[in-house]
């Protein structure tokens, strides 16, 4: 019988960050960043608009480039092409053919993975399309207009989903349907990095990552958020952590080291 080990090795994080800095048009954007996602947990990534959510998801699934750092994904360098069947990406705008079918559109990127006609309708149902599954996309509500860019990112199983604000413009009933989903994935094993400017949707995570201006304030859970934020309102927990850094950038202090979440 083979000797088992006494405690296993421990899972590596599907993403790392170490010095990550990324400039657009030579604005720095991204400064310095250094964190870890762990596998099979949702993450948040939360901060005001401009903070640079949007430009760090793009260096993730490599399709922007990095200034200066390191950036690994599920083992390998962002941008690798072995991760092109590994990751499953949803961007704030849509990215559907309006005049295809709900699901039309989700076969077509379900055939890019090699998924087949059930996965597709699998896709559909879990984010709830069922019904509208023969509509043009362009005929849809926005919400659902959305959700079909949902179905196509899920269509291929990725072992890492990153989702930039899926809930934006969904009422508050979809919105508590949606993060269940995310909740059943992260259950069977899936990353995910969820991105939002709304502080309410920070509860739902297991993680956090707040920036600001580029910048990682803190990587921590949303207890950690309340305990260090001297709020049980996450919203008014971020305001204080904000006015803490203001505090000591205007002190001339250096900047606090990396914190991770427990």
């Amino acid at each position: 019988m083979p000797h088992m080990p006494a405690h296993a090795a421990p899972t590596p994080p599907s993403i790392e960050a170490d010095a990550l800095s990324v400039r657009i048009r030579r604005t720095p954007v991204l400064d310095g960043l250094g964190f870890t996602v762990p596998e099979g947990r949702i993450t948040g990534l939360l901060g005001p608009s401009g903070s640079g959510k949007s430009t760090l998801m793009r260096a993730i699934v490599g399709v922007q480039r990095i200034r200066r750092g390191s950036l690994t994904v599920l083992g390998r360098p962002a941008g690798a092409s072995a991760l092109r069947g590994r990751i499953g990406y949803m961007t704030q705008d849509p990215s559907v053919y309006r005049d295809l079918t709900v699901m039309d559109n989700v076969r077509y990127f379900g055939a890019l993975h090699g998924r087949s006609a059930a996965d597709s309708r699998a896709a559909v149902e879990a984010v709830g399309l069922s019904d509208v599954a023969r509509r043009r996309a362009g005929s849809l509500s926005g919400g659902q207009f959305s959700r079909v860019s949902l179905a196509c990112a899920l269509v291929g199983e990725p072992e890492l989903l990153v989702l930039d604000e899926p809930t934006v413009g969904l009422d508050p009933v979809l919105r508590a349907d949606l993060w269940g989903q995310f909740h059943d994935l992260a259950a069977q094993g899936t990353t995910l990095l969820v991105s939002s400017h709304v502080m309410e949707e920070a509860g739902r995570c297991d993680s956090l990552l707040l920036l600001r201006e580029g910048r990682l304030l803190a990587q921590l859970t949303p207890a950690q958020l309340r305990e260090r934020g001297g709020s049980d309102d996450l919203e008014a927990a971020f305001l204080g952590i904000i006015r803490a850094d203001l505090a000591r950038q205007e002190a001339g202090l250096p900047a606090p080291t990396k914190e991770h979440a427990a």
